[in-house]
């Protein structure tokens, strides 16, 4: 389309091709609303063009040229022309210019149109050159943010295959624990059935003799009757002469002691039923133990290895771990599972040839990510001195005559104290005072490849009536 004819499909107040087209008597059409805008500002209504007064307060539309400029539009829309790119798509000329008020190319004459009147232009190439440089910028957080998202993704990736190998493990361990302690009940009661047999085989003895003795003496004592009522029946001669050795035999049965069943004869049932649940869980606290800290395996740094019970860790390699909060990340440090918000709570740590380690407590909300700067309160051993430190406040090095083997930490969350002793000695190594707000979680801090270990509590019950 030339630019004459695309002249005839534009409105003349907005220069645009026309939308919603209206005719007034004079035949000029204008786009509706550009004509509603036009009048708002006069006070008679008259044509834009040849002034000639219009008393239509709402213009017909003219449907002939809306459908021309739609078919126009479409075919614009649908099947643009090579190098459409580069040409207006109103007035067909090139596009020189960029309006930095629109940011849109323009021609020339978009340039000295009424739509652009007043705006500011820029060379094509010159706003092209800019803007890429601008996008460019913009690009490089974009690519940042796509980096961090991969490599969040790989962490979430890790995260799961590491919860598939945490329930694996978990499980076997459960497993093995309640083999044990089945084996444990199997062997106690294979023990006390076969205690319940002996029994059983010894009593049963004792009534089978008893039995076999009784049986003797009931067949002695019906021989005697049967031979003394066969005496009373003979003749009296004959009676006679056989009537010493007849009373003989009956008096000597007669003096045999009556049968009589024994105490303790049966099974003593209350012995082997008496307190049974009670009894194998007294026995059973050989075999099982109580530690006052458990240690969070989803804590620990990296390099920490924890044992299977969660009560002991040891640095060693570095491992693939998932980078979640909870996990220290600056210091080989591991915390307990559960926090301490109120009274008084202890619990003992073997070091023994450990050379560098730290035991104490850290608050909640003390931050798992780099360099711990507050919070923490910690009794260590580092540069062969033993330390109590709680940064910021200045490292205060400690007297200690004898080389710390075990230590017993001290917990007095209500008065506010946290104390350290050598457990072996009983001496008193160092408190520290402060108001705790907040849970406070036991730690362990070790970089060495021996064991520091959490000890066990004995476990003691009594009964009480």
């Amino acid at each position: 389309m030339n630019s004459k004819s695309l002249k005839d499909l534009s409105c003349s107040i907005c220069h645009d091709i026309f939308n919603d087209p209206v005719v007034l008597s004079c035949s000029h059409s204008f786009c509706k609303d550009c004509l509603k805008t036009w009048w708002t500002e006069k006070v008679v209504h008259e044509c834009p063009v040849c002034k000639e007064i219009s008393f239509q307060r709402d213009p017909p539309c003219n449907l002939a040229l809306k459908n021309l400029c739609e078919a126009f539009l479409q075919r614009r829309d649908q099947k643009p022309s090579e190098g459409s790119e580069s040409v207006c798509s109103l007035h067909s000329e090139k596009l020189k210019l960029f309006c930095l008020n629109h940011q849109q190319p323009v021609c020339v004459v978009c340039r000295d149109s009424k739509t652009h009147k007043g705006h500011k232009f820029s060379p094509i190439d010159e706003a092209a050159e800019e803007h890429r440089g601008e996008l460019q910028k913009s690009l490089k957080p974009l690519q940042e943010k796509l980096k961090l998202f991969g490599d969040v993704k790989e962490n979430f990736d890790q995260t799961a295959k590491h919860i598939k190998v945490q329930t694996q493990n978990t499980e076997q361990q459960i497993k093995e624990q309640f083999k044990k302690l089945h084996q444990f009940l199997q062997e106690e009661e294979e023990a006390r059935i076969k205690a319940l047999r002996e029994e059983e085989e010894q009593k049963s003895k004792v009534m089978k003799e008893k039995i076999d003795g009784l049986s003797r003496e009931i067949e002695a004592l019906s021989n005697t009757i049967r031979d003394t009522e066969k005496e009373l029946r003979a003749e009296d001669v004959s009676f006679l002469k056989n009537y010493k050795s007849a009373a003989g035999r009956v008096q000597q049965r007669l003096l045999v002691e009556d049968p009589h069943l024994d105490s303790r004869a049966l099974i003593d049932q209350a012995k082997h039923l008496g307190n049974l649940t009670f009894n194998i869980w007294n026995k059973m606290k050989d075999l099982v133990s109580y530690s006052p800290v458990i240690l969070d395996p989803n804590t620990a740094h990296p390099d920490l290895i924890l044992s299977e019970d969660l009560t002991s860790v040891k640095c060693g390699g570095p491992q693939k771990l998932p980078d979640n909060p909870e996990r220290f990340d600056y210091h080989k440090c591991v915390v307990a599972s559960e926090g301490l918000n109120s009274g008084t709570h202890s619990w003992d740590v073997q070091v023994e040839n450990n050379t560098i380690w730290a035991v104490g407590v850290i608050g909640e909300s003390v931050k798992r990510k780099g360099k711990i700067t507050t919070g923490a309160w910690e009794l260590c051993l580092y540069d062969g001195k033993y330390v109590a430190a709680s940064p910021p406040q200045p490292d205060k090095v400690l007297s200690v005559k004898k080389k710390l083997q075990r230590i017993k930490a001290q917990l007095d969350f209500t008065r506010g104290s946290l104390s350290f002793y050598d457990l072996d000695t009983n001496t008193h190594i160092h408190t520290f005072k402060h108001t705790f707000t907040e849970r406070m979680f036991p730690y362990i801090d070790g970089e060495n490849n021996l064991q520091l270990k959490i000890l066990p509590m004995r476990v003691r019950f009594s009964v009480n009536q």
